[in-house]
């Protein structure tokens, strides 16, 4: 535990120091908690095995003190110095009767008391007899008298309250200023607006001066190919005109004929020549004879 303290200290002073966590830090007493610490208001000690209260430091100023799941059954008399506690957790505690108790009859400003979980609680007439012992106390693990719930400490509340103001204020501070520089903000963007769609606008005029000329070329070169295929059309008529096949077969077939006739006039003569020789051959057979 001493070694806990001085880690939580931080380096720095013990009259520094107002609220002071030493949850976990296993020890059976106390020990590197001492007087010093003179404006101590707030003490947790949950859970550190606690067996004795002995060598609990004078600590005028501490209002809170929690000493939930210990081992704690007597020895609350070493409390009574913290004349200033309003609120103190014995809860999970090995607390058993109600004499235990007396020891804090001598806190005067003890408002809220936590014994859950003791076996006290398990007494008859439990609460009756802690608020006929401590007639000051206004609240018995989280109830009053009349067994209506604890509510929140007044001073807490002030707290909050003027928490909440601080707040408000700095809320309305910081929306006036934010208003003007949004006003800034927005006339920037509204200007950086403007200039973006003036650029649209002439990128559109750019876009739709391209899509004009590329549209005037597209019909341009549509009329090209259109006079091209007109001509290429009327060339292939030109020489579909010229071009006879019916024609060229009749000259070939008159070629034939004639060639044919040729032939046979030239086997014609040739045959006559041999005819007349052989004519002139006999007479001349005749006559010798």
């Amino acid at each position: 535990m001493k070694r806990r303290v001085e880690l939580e200290m931080r380096g720095r002073k013990p009259e520094e120091i107002l609220d002071l966590n030493l949850d976990n830090c296993r020890s059976t007493s106390i020990e590197g908690l001492t007087s010093d610490f003179v404006n101590l208001e707030s003490l947790s000690l949950i859970n550190v095995g606690l067996t004795s209260l002995k060598k609990f430091p004078k600590l005028t100023n501490l209002k809170k003190l929690e000493l939930s799941d210990n081992r704690i059954s007597c020895g609350l008399e070493n409390l009574s110095e913290c004349t200033n506690l309003t609120y103190l957790n014995l809860s999970g505690n090995k607390i058993k009767d109600i004499s235990t108790l007396e020891a804090l009859q001598g806190m005067p400003n003890l408002k809220n008391l936590d014994l859950f979980n003791c076996e006290v609680t398990n007494l008859e007439n439990y609460r009756e007899e802690v608020f006929r012992l401590l007639p000051k106390l206004q609240y018995l693990d989280g109830y009053d008298k009349d067994d209506k719930e604890a509510e929140e400490d007044d001073d807490e509340e002030d707290g909050e309250v003027e928490g909440e103001d601080e707040d408000d204020e700095d809320d309305d501070d910081g929306e006036v200023e934010v208003t003007d520089e949004d006003d800034d903000d927005d006339e920037d963007e509204e200007n950086v607006e403007d200039e973006d769609d003036d650029d649209d606008e002439e990128d559109g005029e750019e876009e739709e001066d391209e899509e004009g000329v590329e549209d005037e070329e597209d019909e341009e070169d549509d009329e090209v190919g259109l006079d091209y295929l007109e001509k290429e059309d009327l060339e292939d008529d030109s020489e579909g005109e010229d071009f006879a096949p019916g024609a060229d077969d009749d000259d070939d077939e008159v070629e034939v004929e004639e060639d044919g006739k040729s032939d046979f006039f030239i086997d014609l003569l040739i045959f006559l020549g041999f005819c007349l020789y052989f004519c002139e051959l006999a007479s001349d057979w005749n006559w010798c004879c």
